[in-house]
């Protein structure tokens, strides 16, 4: 089954879940509960002969007395984003210092052919968040590391809710489904190789990837970042679960 066929599966679930909570007598839509009643798939996409990439899909969902909710999605399935910094090894342990390592590569559907954001990727067809993870920080960056190496942002920062929804980013709920859960990994480095990673090119160029490495200062990289919603999110997380001694 191909990412996107499994995230409507879980859409559906997570939707019908959500729909089910209404019974409480607590819940705001109680008296008058909103049902799924029908789901049309409009288009759909595919990633190469036979994966099936994007979904596009209306469904109704109503109430008895005539309401409804705004219910046109996109399905994509989840992504991973990866906050990767650089520490000079010459640095003492308390020192702030660090680097994060940022992509500059076409994004058609920005209009831009060198946008600037976190490493990220698509989570795989064995639906492995961390493994993800750990194979863009190969293809995009060139480093090897292990999954159990990596920081889980996202779940050290979202707590568990009724709804059971995803522990992640939702970088467009109102019409998309994607969730990007984002992971950190920090290595120590020599402090001249960090100018090294700058102007770096990688990607899977057989895949179309034409990326370029840019390596910012952390305390600018909300600046150089902030078009990207994964890594202001990114940035947020970290100095959230830092300043809570979480990391």
């Amino acid at each position: 089954m191909s990412t996107t066929l499994k995230s409507h599966n879980n859409w559906v679930n997570t939707l019908t879940n959500s729909l089910r909570l209404q019974s409480d007598e607590s819940h705001p839509f109680h008296k008058d509960p909103y049902s799924l009643r029908s789901v049309t798939i409009q288009s759909y996409d595919l990633f190469g002969a036979k994966r099936i990439g994007f979904i596009k899909l209306t469904a109704t969902v109503s109430n008895d007395s005539g309401g409804t909710l705004p219910a046109a999605a996109l399905l994509r399935g989840p992504s991973v984003a990866m906050l990767f910094m650089l520490i000079p090894s010459d640095v003492p342990p308390s020192s702030s210092e660090r680097y994060v390592v940022l992509t500059v590569q076409p994004r058609v559907p920005a209009g831009s052919l060198s946008f600037t954001e976190l490493p990220a990727g698509m989570v795989d067809d064995a639906g492995s968040f961390a493994g993800a993870a750990a194979q863009e920080i190969k293809e995009e960056l060139s480093v090897t590391i292990k999954e159990e190496e990596l920081t889980n942002l996202s779940e050290l920062a979202t707590a568990e809710d009724s709804e059971d929804i995803a522990r992640g980013m939702f970088p467009s709920a109102g019409g998309c489904d994607e969730y990007i859960t984002i992971f950190s990994y920090e290595m120590k480095i020599e402090r001249e190789k960090i100018k090294e990673w700058s102007g770096r090119l990688t990607g899977l160029r057989e895949h179309g990837e034409k990326i370029t490495l840019k390596v910012v200062p952390m305390k600018d990289a909300w600046r150089e970042g902030a078009r990207d919603a994964k890594c202001l999110a990114a940035l947020a997380l970290w100095r959230g679960l830092e300043e809570e001694g979480k990391l």
